[in-house]
């Protein structure tokens, strides 16, 4: 009775999404094609055809909440609607539906990455890229937008912090959105950001190694600088990390140009594997309150939206394999996707795998 109850929830958050279609020439319920698609989906379908080979298959049990006036439609049309439902309008009645049923409240920490469709190639467009939103907590994505290549996230990430309520929530952002208007905007909607810095903020990263190094001299006062250290062994690998988070700002030339920036932090990693030694530095700036131990479970956090989301969308959805190349279409099964790949995460009888849960 769960699942039904989901379902019918499902009608009254999908019920505002406008039907593309020329009313009196229809023969399918957009409601019904929704959500035969949506439930194919996180039934193992991967495509418009395993879409209606489950519809016709699970009839009997579709009827039980759907009226499937005309029973179950067939590949052209689910072709067809898909390729003019509106990705936006679709992909926020499915974050307001399962944000919905999976009872979020509240968010602490929003992980923002971009994953690319590589399958989605086509002869005129490159590969569809999808920069998302991710509780990091919750497991959820929150919203995402569409750009054509990674390059385009500078212009994505506004779009999409627009979609979100970030007041009271840490949002953690890679290096190519350690952007000037970002920090700030995050910072006008009442939040609070850890940027990952790189080499393309001129000074920035600069600046933030010479004041690292002046606090591991010890060249700065003490109640300036928190750190802590951790140590895991797991998986064949024994990690050491090293977290440092500074509130003395006095060599970042540009501090007066970063809203809001209280700190700036480093992450130190050493990892032996096979009796191989590897390290990794690391380099952020923060708004708020940072401090170390914060700083370890943002950045820890932060990775979850690829090993929990992304890494998933391709080891047990096949996402980088799947050749839908129209956009809209390409676009809103992947939004499909991530709904299902949400809702198999909130079951609870939960498998060890995703792909089997699928199964």
């Amino acid at each position: 009775m769960a699942a039904l109850t989901q379902v019918a929830s499902m009608k009254t958050y999908f019920a505002r999404l406008k039907d593309p279609r020329v009313r009196k020439r229809t023969r399918h319920r957009l409601i019904d094609i929704i959500a035969i698609a949506i439930c194919g989906v996180i039934a193992n379908c991967d495509t418009w055809a395993e879409i209606v080979d489950f519809g016709t298959t699970h009839a009997d049990w579709l009827k039980r909440f759907l009226k499937l006036p005309k029973g179950i439609p067939s590949q052209d049309t689910f072709e067809r609607v898909f390729a003019k439902i509106d990705p936006v309008a679709f992909s926020s009645c499915c974050v307001n539906w399962l944000r919905t049923v999976s009872d979020l409240i509240g968010v602490a920490h929003i992980a923002i990455d971009g994953k690319t469709l590589r399958g989605s190639d086509s002869a005129t467009l490159g590969p569809l890229h999808l920069v998302s939103a991710w509780a990091t907590e919750a497991k959820l994505t929150l919203g995402e937008v569409a750009v054509e290549g990674k390059s385009n996230e500078i212009k994505a990430i506004p779009e999409l912090l627009n979609l979100l309520d970030l007041k009271g929530t840490l949002v953690t952002i890679d290096a190519i959105g350690c952007q000037k208007a970002i920090a700030k905007q995050i910072v006008d909607k009442g939040g609070d950001y850890l940027l990952a810095v790189k080499g393309n903020q001129e000074h920035l990263l600069q600046d933030i190694q010479t004041t690292v190094s002046k606090a591991l001299d010890g060249e700065l006062a003490r109640h300036e600088v928190v750190s802590i250290t951790t140590n895991a062994d797991a998986h064949g690998r024994i990690e050491k990390r090293t977290y440092t988070a500074i509130t003395n700002l006095d060599d970042i030339r540009d501090r007066d140009l970063w809203d809001g920036i209280s700190t700036v932090c480093m992450c130190w990693r050493e990892c032996i594997t096979n009796g191989q030694t590897t390290e990794e530095v690391r380099y952020f700036i923060a708004s708020g309150q940072m401090g170390a131990r914060k700083l370890a479970r943002a950045t820890r956090g932060h990775w979850g939206i690829e090993n929990n989301k992304h890494w998933q969308l391709d080891v047990s959805f096949d996402e980088d394999a799947s050749k839908i190349k129209e956009r809209n279409r390409a676009r809103n099964f992947a939004t499909m996707r991530r709904l299902a790949l949400d809702a198999l995460k909130r079951n609870p009888a939960k498998k060890r795998f995703i792909r089997l849960m699928r199964t």
